[in-house]
């Protein structure tokens, strides 16, 4: 399609303002903000996104508006007038690439803690818990209600200063949404019972905010289009009160979603990693568009061009939220004005960004390692002034990013992989059903490395006398690493996950998985076994299956492994192992009272950690001018990180990802676009 006929590429005009194309980042936080306040860091993010082509950056996701409305997960606080002054330098920055730029803000209600920030009381329309977050709220009194609503107008009046071309009213699963849901209100005054009586603290709050913003800025809300919950809100319900919202004459747009994120689960159909549906909620958008006179913005879970583009042309939405896919790729709207859609790096869902955040972490895309710290990584490589040869050995995501990153740079590369593919242990990460589009981390590497014109050496295993019969500038070794084997009496009659997951090693009947890592591995080789026929038990001394997963992954991964009867047993861990005739008799320590037991099973599996392939490097570190050292301080200003410590030696040289030490797919592109940015 042509910049003219593409409906994703036309404007929208939104009362006065002119969005350039229908694509939009939604609000999120990214747990960038430092004292409550987005600073450089937070404001860098969304310039990117701004140079990349975007329409319209929506910022401060849940912003609180109230010291009983604590930030859990690095929100802003527009509850002062401390934040204007850095909302000035936002705007301005976001503004000069031609994006509009818009603020959400919230009282989160019950979604949050009461022992954080000032240790408040939550607030609730009623004392029901949400498990998510886990407070009991303190039932709101009038005079609390007439609080929030000033604190509301108060903050919006903050962002009319701080220069926003609008704001945005979270209601979805916040305060405004719990008086609405009938899933959380059961109160029986004017503000329960009837949909109208629901709705009441939502208009009011919505005039306060007009009233103190004044008639000229662009102001919307974030609503439920179907909490998709027995005794929730329904569909209907839905349009019923976003037709009454609209006719208050107040709001500008409605950006609509759905479901109930009062739970790990709820928040996956929210948030959605693999293993959920794609964009399944473009129909409930479509419905609400339907029913009122308002543009629609759809904020959930589109990742892909052609789902955006469809949802426009079908007129199912008039803006597509495409947050996590500019995490992944901040150009994504200058490469499909381009005509080079085909190089947009897309997003995977592998959930890092938000269960990082959920974790108390900033957020990170798990393939991107340029977002987020726009301060000192770059999105865009710069050409080299010189160009050199550059020797990679491995072709996993380590390797094949460095490969990209030095050829960005215009050097000659040549990369070495011992097997007869690239990918490395993506390979071995994609053979479960759940996470098998993970895939799509090396395709579009591999991609780019072939467009680029790395030269690929496919069933080598480089020797240092090939490396250095390349006569090389610099050598990056990302050779990856091997099992660890379990040290212990019988381990030899252990499986490796990573045997059974690429083929070498056929498993049937009952198994007993040893999970020490607690992260995706083992859990995608007991699904591989459980759609084998495998009846699989899942044992890990932590204290439960997945410990070192997010919310969103740990959900649904672990739901689907309870559908294929996948057994979770914690706090275990293996002492021996023992052939038993035809089986395995396995002793097994409780972590705690130290209590031992038996188990007995067709087969053993363990998934115990990485121990890094490093031969090559230390055979290469005497002849390298740097002997393998890195400069921690130099890279961690985002600058060159070799430093000449061998002036007889002949190139620089480096580890990275898993040849280093077992880490995950983020920490490996993360390691390679330091290394090879300024090379």
């Amino acid at each position: 399609m042509t910049q003219q006929t593409d409906p994703l590429l036309q404007p929208l005009q939104l009362r006065h303002l002119t969005l350039r194309n229908r694509i939009m980042s939604t609000a999120h936080a990214p747990s960038f903000q430092e004292g409550g306040h987005p600073r450089d860091r937070y404001r860098l993010y969304h310039e990117e996104k701004a140079k990349g082509g975007i329409a319209l950056t929506m910022i401060g996701g849940s912003t609180n508006i109230a010291p009983d409305s604590p930030s859990v997960f690095g929100q802003l606080y527009a509850g002062d007038d401390s934040i204007i002054p850095w909302f000035r330098q936002l705007t301005d920055g976001v503004r000069k690439h031609g994006a509009a730029v818009m603020c959400q803000i919230t009282h989160m209600g019950r979604r949050t803690a009461w022992d954080d920030g000032h240790w408040l009381p939550v607030l609730g329309p009623s004392g029901r818990r949400e498990r998510a977050h886990r407070a009991f709220p303190k039932v709101m009194e009038q005079e609390d209600i007439s609080r929030v609503i000033k604190d509301f107008a108060a903050a919006g009046e903050r962002c009319r200063q701080g220069g926003f071309d609008g704001i945005e009213l979270l209601s979805h699963s916040h305060l405004l949404g719990q008086f609405l849901s009938p899933l959380v209100n059961c109160r029986e005054d004017d503000y329960g019972g009837s949909l109208d009586n629901r709705l009441r603290l939502t208009l009011q709050v919505l005039e306060a905010v007009r009233a103190a913003v004044g008639p000229d800025l662009i102001l919307g809300m974030r609503v439920t289009g179907d909490e998709l919950a027995e005794g929730g809100l329904s569909a209907a319900d839905c349009i019923e009160a976003a037709q009454k919202i609209a006719a208050t004459g107040a709001v500008d747009f409605l950006n609509v979603l759905a479901g109930a994120p009062y739970d790990d689960l709820g928040l996956a159909g929210w948030v959605a990693p693999m293993g959920m549906p794609a964009a399944p909620d473009l129909n409930v958008a479509g419905a609400i568009r339907a029913a009122v006179d308002l543009p629609v913005f759809h904020a959930g879970g589109v990742a892909d061009i052609a789902t955006a583009r469809h949802a426009i042309r079908e007129g199912q939405a008039d803006m597509i939220g495409m947050t996590r896919a500019h995490m992944a790729d901040p150009y994504l709207v200058q490469k499909l004005r381009q005509g080079a859609e085909e190089r947009i790096r897309p997003c995977v869902a592998l959930g890092y960004c938000v269960d990082r955040v959920n974790q108390g972490k900033p957020a990170v895309c798990g393939h991107n390692a340029a977002t987020g710290r726009e301060m000192v990584m770059p999105h865009v490589i710069a050409p080299a002034e010189v160009r050199r040869k550059v020797v990679v050995a491995g072709g996993g995501p380590a390797g094949l990013e460095a490969a990209r990153v030095a050829a960005e740079r215009g050097h000659q590369v040549v990369l070495f992989e011992a097997g007869s593919r690239l990918g490395g242990q993506i390979a071995l990460a994609a053979k479960g059903m759940t996470r098998r589009q993970i895939w799509g981390v090396a395709d579009w590497l591999i991609c780019e490395v072939e467009r680029l014109g790395v030269e690929l050496r496919l069933n080598t295993y480089a020797e240092a006398e090939d490396i250095l019969a390349e006569a090389p500038d610099a050598v990056i070794v990302a050779t990856g690493g091997w099992p660890e084997a379990l040290d212990m009496p019988g381990g030899h009659l252990v499986t490796s996950s990573w045997e059974v997951l690429s083929g070498e090693a056929r498993v049937a009947g009952e198994v007993l998985l040893l999970d020490e890592v607690g992260d995706h591995a083992a859990l995608v080789c007991a699904d591989v076994m459980a759609r084998m026929g495998c009846t699989v038990t899942l044992a890990t001394p932590d204290r439960m299956a997945g410990h070192d997963l997010g919310p969103t992954n740990s959900a649904v991964v672990l739901r689907d492994l309870a559908r294929q009867g996948v057994v979770f047993e914690s706090l275990l861990e293996p002492v021996s192992v023992a052939a038993e005739g035809n089986r395995k008799r396995i002793t097994l320590r409780h972590v705690l009272t130290g209590e031992l037991q038996e188990r007995v099973a067709d087969h053993v599996v363990s998934e115990h950690g990485i121990t890094p392939a490093e031969e090559l490097y230390h055979a290469l570190k005497p002849g390298a001018r740097n002997l393998g050292q890195l400069d921690h301080q130099e890279m961690i200003a985002g600058r060159s990180p070799f430093a000449e410590v061998n002036p007889s030696g002949a190139y620089w040289l480096a580890r990275a990802g898993d040849a280093v030490a077992g880490r995950n797919i983020h920490a490996a592109v993360y390691d390679a676009l330091r290394l090879c940015k300024d090379l």
